[in-house]
């Protein structure tokens, strides 16, 4: 028997994946990089959802810094999300289910919520619809589901779940443990009783925050104060700060799922992979015979077991095994497989260290398009600008540098200082310092400006903003 209930896909895309620098960046997350396929990581998990019955539009919960990013990759696959609510930092799983949880139950008649992180792979569809089938009958018959990914070898970078007889496929969970060592693992794979721990649920809006309130009453607490005093901002929901800020940090396994009686788990055999990593990446994408993977400018001789990946200049690699090579326009990274757990001890290196590689690519993403720094020295930069037809910057101002404009090609719609006027392919015009202005985009081919910096300061956040299309008025972000 499948739910009769509304099923609402809660997508959870509030990591950083640090552990997959120099792709995966703070401000642009591997969930949104097409790390598998040609589809990114969150357009992936809601194109897999295509064809389970009774399904309805996702509910989306995401760091307030992502969000143009997450409602642009929606819109290119046709999918209008029911929400888009941002968090104003991460609070962990269990309060971001919560969010979705309390905004359903307002919304709907107790949905089955069915909570996917945004950075899984999951290679056999027809198997991971068929689990869904089966959770969604025990979900609203009032169980709390997992699911437990059927091993097929011993594995120290998961957690594990004990399941004991149940009914049907649907089975009882007897402990939640931690990741193990080399011989438990080992242990656990021969035993047949134990499950990765997914991070994928099935539960009724309801039963979950009844179990919340009960177990994790300060969880339960101030997220409830930040849904009720959330605010639309464009086609998000943004919820009240203080208040989920308030919000103790925890995941569903510690707050919820490790108390509860009511915990079940549905086997998976589907091809799954939470891409937690350099090596995990590695296995879940194709390979040649030699079990390399290749993407991009690479070419290798005597190389074997490698994962090399190049984002625009030639990556050539000579007698290398088990390694990875990534490299992007701002950094390159090479590391042993074996070793690719410690990139995330690398990553805090850096942020102690205040690089800005661990936070922003070179290029960056905007809401109206992009800009890429590509030269800068003593007191100057250079970038180029693409805007998107139609799209167009904030009304701004720097207090501490000029700008030069060269239009490369399109037509940009210049106000500055009040005035308008056009620029078309190779002509110019300068913005002195304290000077009001604006770029907008009033053709249907994107236009590209070579901007040429100069001041005292150069820093992203000298902006005074005092319009602008996508809410940012008055920060200087």
């Amino acid at each position: 028997m499948e739910s009769q209930r509304m099923i609402l896909p809660v997508i959870l895309s509030g990591g950083s994946g640090t552990r997959l620098w120099p792709l995966s960046r703070e401000f642009y997350p591997k969930q949104l990089l097409p790390l598998v396929g040609d589809k990114t990581m969150i357009q992936e998990t809601v194109t897999r959802l295509q064809g389970v019955q009774g399904l309805a539009a996702p509910m989306v919960v995401c760091n307030e810094g992502h969000r143009f990013l997450v409602a642009e990759q929606l819109r290119q696959i046709d999918v209008e999300p029911q929400a888009i609510l941002l968090e104003p930092a991460g609070r962990n799983t269990a309060p971001a289910v919560a969010v979705a949880a309390i905004t359903a139950i307002s919304d709907s008649d107790d949905a089955v919520l069915l909570v996917l992180p945004a950075d899984h792979v999951i290679k056999d569809i027809p198997a991971f619809h068929q689990a869904l089938r089966i959770a969604a009958a025990a979900a609203d018959a009032g169980k709390l589901v997992t699911f437990g990914v059927v091993p097929d070898r011993p594995e120290t970078g998961y957690g594990y779940i004990k399941k004991v007889e149940g009914r049907g496929s649907v089975f009882l969970v007897e402990k939640f443990v931690e990741k193990p060592g080399p011989e438990t693992a080992e242990e656990y794979f021969q035993s047949g009783q134990y499950l990765w721990n997914s991070g994928m649920f099935m539960f009724r809006a309801s039963t979950y925050l009844s179990e919340l309130r009960r177990f994790a009453p300060d969880i339960y607490d101030a997220v409830t104060l930040a849904v009720t005093g959330a605010e639309e901002d464009l086609d998000f929901i943004r919820l009240e700060s203080d208040a989920f800020l308030a919000s103790p940090s925890d995941s569903i396994d510690y707050a919820v799922m490790e108390k509860t009686e009511q915990a079940a788990v549905v086997p998976l055999e589907a091809g799954w992979s939470d891409v937690g990593s350099w090596s995990a990446l590695h296995e879940a994408c194709d390979s040649d015979d030699d079990n390399n993977v290749t993407k991009g400018d690479v070419a290798c001789v005597d190389t074997s077991n490698c994962y090399l990946y190049s984002s625009g200049r030639l990556v050539a690699a000579v007698g290398l095994e088990g390694h990875v090579v990534v490299e992007t326009k701002d950094a390159v990274l090479v590391a042993p497989k074996d070793k690719v757990q410690k990139v995330k001890d690398l990553v805090d290196a850096l942020k102690a260290n205040n690089r800005g590689e661990t936070s922003l690519h070179r290029e960056v993403f905007r809401p109206w398009g992009s800009y890429d720094s590509v030269d800068e020295g003593e007191r100057f930069q250079v970038k180029r600008l693409v805007v998107k037809p139609g799209a167009v910057l904030s009304l701004q101002m720097h207090h501490h540098r000029a700008e030069h404009w060269v239009v490369v090609s399109g037509t940009a719609k210049i106000t500055r200082d009040g005035e308008e006027f056009l620029l078309r392919e190779n002509e110019s015009t300068y913005i002195p310092i304290g000077t009001t202005h604006r770029i907008e985009n009033p053709g249907t081919v994107p236009l590209h400006i070579i901007e040429v910096q100069s001041g005292s300061y150069l820093g992203e956040d000298d902006i005074v903003r005092f319009e602008d299309n996508y809410g940012r008025e008055g920060t200087n972000t």
